[in-house]
């Protein structure tokens, strides 16, 4: 089960790292900026490309977390 758990931090740390990174190529103003930003993502993911490969492929924006719907008593 420790193996287990070991694996599961490293996927959420990448993903978190992800995350971050892909927040910097979209704010790189310079080409040089983006492409080391890229080089970075390359490392960590060999497989990520830049256009999502299926046409409705959810977004990397993060979520706004949802207010509680209030209940009314009736």
């Amino acid at each position: 089960m420790v193996e287990r758990r070991k694996e599961l931090d490293k996927r959420y740390q990448r993903k978190k790292k992800l995350g971050k990174l892909k927040l910097k190529l979209a704010q790189a103003a310079t080409p040089g900026d983006k492409d080391a930003v890229v080089q970075k993502i390359l490392k960590i993911s060999p497989w990520w490309s830049e256009k999502p490969a299926v046409a409705g492929a959810k977004s990397t924006a993060p979520k706004k977390p949802r207010a509680p719907a209030s209940r009314k008593k009736s």
